[in-house]
């Protein structure tokens, strides 16, 4: 096994084999050997988030180094299952590059098919062929169960959308957004959290008929939040004070104080 640390770091070989030993048995390290596909594939998720998180401040060296712990991911997993022997990195390569060549003719095929372009329904057309072959799905299948909840709402109903199952006009939404929160206020501590999805999915719908990316708006609602109470931990802060030791009036106040510098 090469040693890494005489290895060249810029090369995704030298990671490769920074894995490789990460996983060896007995001179391996012990958390990593413990490991399988369902213990990281929440660091998986949280990497990503973490890249959008850097682009999102427009951090660029925080970005470059999250986005070197994303590219850990897949070698992560590639190593574990080169391990039970169902797939390695050389076929993640060549899966993700076959697949890149194949959906873009226009691009890289022959010369009629560059001056074609992209014709309408390409893409979707392009996914049903790949698709051939493979176990029947229904419409819904195809959207990852992992997805943050209200990106995959929102992807459910898109899908159902392109079928002509959804509410012809946003107002019909606001109508059952309405609805369900009248059906919230009056459910049972029983059915609270069931008639809460149901109210948080029809916000979801009119996000996705205004355009909106219901995800990012709640993350800047978070950000907002997140700001203004540092406000407030600021402002009591200079007062010689906590939160704790606070109160709501006084810390509402501050609160619309901050809404006001903003």
């Amino acid at each position: 096994m090469p040693d890494p640390t005489q290895m060249n770091p810029r090369d995704i070989a030298t990671l490769r084999a920074i894995m490789e030993a990460l996983r060896t048995p007995v001179t391996g390290c012990p958390w990593d050997l413990q490991q399988d596909f369902s213990t990281i594939a929440p660091y998986t998720i949280e990497e990503a988030y973490e890249v959008a998180d850097a682009i999102a401040r427009g951090n660029k060296a925080d970005l470059c180094d999250e986005l070197g712990d994303l590219l850990l991911q897949p070698i992560y997993h590639a190593q574990m299952a080169a391990e039970e022997g169902s797939f390695t990195f050389d076929d993640v390569i060549e899966a993700v590059v076959t697949k890149m060549i194949r959906r873009h003719p226009h691009v890289f095929g022959d010369a009629q098919a560059r001056a074609a372009g992209v014709a309408k329904g390409f893409w979707e057309d392009n996914k049903a062929k790949e698709r051939a072959g493979q176990p029947k799905q229904g419409l819904l299948d195809a959207v990852p169960l992992a997805l943050p909840g209200l990106t995959r709402a929102t992807k459910l109903q898109a899908k159902a959308a392109k079928v002509g199952f959804d509410w012809p006009s946003v107002e019909n939404v606001y109508d059952k957004i309405t609805e369900e929160i009248a059906e919230f206020r009056e459910a049972s501590e029983e059915h609270k959290a069931e008639e809460f999805g149901d109210l948080l999915f029809a916000l979801a719908n009119v996000a996705r008929h205004l355009g909106i990316d219901a995800e990012a708006a709640l993350r800047s609602t978070n950000e907002k939040f997140t700001r203004r109470f540092k406000h407030i931990e600021a402002e009591l802060e200079k007062r010689g004070r906590l939160p704790k030791d606070s109160n709501l009036e006084e810390m509402d106040a501050l609160w619309d104080e901050a809404k006001t510098l903003e």
